[in-house]
């Protein structure tokens, strides 16, 4: 017999997912209604319009893909790749080579400038590879959740626009939690994720997109065989789109008021998904991203007062994610575990290179809370007290304090 689900309860600090909003959670029990239910469909259109508020942007095409982030960003380069386009990626951690893969899957012949983890490019050494590579396409990371940096990109999309290179933009990490400004950066597709600052579950990933991706993408639109029309003409297939699930096209019908059906709504994770919405423009744009970076200086502060040396350059630090150092002589993954057992808190490790080097503690939505902040620094500084690292005691917590009222009382 197996028993009833009754999972821990835990204060998760990783750079996602992270604690999910309660309400988000109520929202997700409501009942189910038809996909194509007037109801549901307005629900649908509700969401589109919050989103094109959160990614800040006019685009008409703004909704979300069912499936976790890597399904927006493969729905996004697949719908418009063709095989041997040209595609500049800059590559500061690991999700920029997880761009790279997505792009040489569907046919993109690939150029990569790297860096060194913990740094972000200057604007002008990715203006120079655009302007010499001339790519159909640019695509980037924005906020890189295995360094803890976030990219500038207004200058980079200023460019793009000029050379007439598409310039699309992970933004799953930095959506509901940074300043992301779609239109005014001159992003032309953005992807997204639920399960970071929007708090609420993975499982979809919002996107939104332009007329210039639109244009393409239209161009290879291909009707789903069982829908079209038989007395129509037979479509040419050469450059159509490669995937179903993520074709674009079909998706932009099934979203707009022609509702042709192409797979069965998500019903839950869509309410999930307009109530996270709806939390984060109720709380305002700009009060939101000034609740992250608050409870990101004050986590800071104590992990400094404690002793501890914060990862990567500290001018392009993402204010939702805080990458620490691992003491030497520390097991890092030991220091993880006893976090998690002995206290309930997850914090992440991180990925080729930093593997083992780094801790990585996320704040993001519903997780960045005072509460949280207090007790993961309370937490850690016992259990490295426990490893026998070379740490300063009793100073973590009281640091945060100090840095809670020196920012209150501004």
């Amino acid at each position: 017999m197996y028993k009833e689900l009754n999972v821990s309860l835990r204060t998760i600090m990783t750079p996602g997912p992270v604690e999910a909003e309660p309400r988000v959670l109520k929202a997700m029990t409501t009942a189910i209604l038809g996909q194509f239910d007037p109801e549901f469909t307005n629900i649908m259109n509700n969401t589109m319009e919050m989103l094109r508020e959160v990614f800040q942007t006019k685009n008409k095409w703004a909704f979300p893909i069912d499936g976790t982030s890597r399904a927006g960003l493969e729905a996004v380069l697949a719908s418009v790749i063709e095989p041997g386009d040209v595609v500049l990626v800059p590559i500061y951690g690991r999700f920029g080579h997880l761009l790279v893969e997505i792009a040489q899957r569907y046919g993109a012949k690939v150029v990569t400038l790297e860096t060194d983890w913990g740094q972000v490019f200057s604007s002008q050494t990715v203006v120079k590879a655009i302007k010499e590579v001339k790519p159909k396409i640019v695509a980037m990371v924005h906020g890189e959740t295995s360094t803890a940096c976030m990219q500038p990109l207004a200058e980079i999309g200023k460019v793009c626009r000029q050379q007439d290179s598409l310039f699309i933009v992970d933004a799953v990490a930095t959506l509901g939690g940074a300043m992301l400004k779609v239109d005014e950066w001159f992003i032309d597709a953005c992807i997204a994720g639920t399960q970071k600052c929007l708090s609420v579950p993975a499982g979809m990933a919002p996107i939104t997109f332009n007329e210039r991706v639109e244009k393409i993408i239209l161009q290879r639109k291909r009707v789903e065989q069982g829908l079209a029309d038989t007395t129509a003409e037979k479509q040419d297939l050469g450059c159509y789109i490669r995937t179903n699930y993520f074709d674009l096209s079909q998706l932009m019908d099934y979203w707009s008021p022609v509702r042709l059906n192409h797979h069965t709504e998500a019903t839950t994770m869509l309410y999930g998904l307009y109530e996270g919405l709806r939390l984060v423009l109720a709380e305002g744009l700009e009060a939101r991203f000034a609740r992250h970076k608050k409870h990101e200086q004050a986590l800071i502060a104590g992990l400094e007062a404690m002793g501890l040396e914060i990862y990567g350059d500290k001018e392009c630090k993402m204010p939702v994610v805080t990458a620490i150092k691992i003491p030497e002589h520390v097991d890092g993954e030991a220091v993880r575990a006893m976090l998690l057992n002995d206290f309930e808190i997850e914090i992440a490790s991180s990925f080729g290179p930093l593997k083992g080097k780094i801790w990585r503690i996320g704040t993001m939505g519903y997780s960045c809370r005072k509460k949280n902040i207090l007790h993961v620094l309370a937490a850690l500084e016992a259990v490295l007290i426990r490893q026998k690292a070379k740490i300063t005691i009793g100073e973590a917590v009281q640091a945060a304090l100090n840095k809670y009222q020196q920012l209150e009382n501004q």
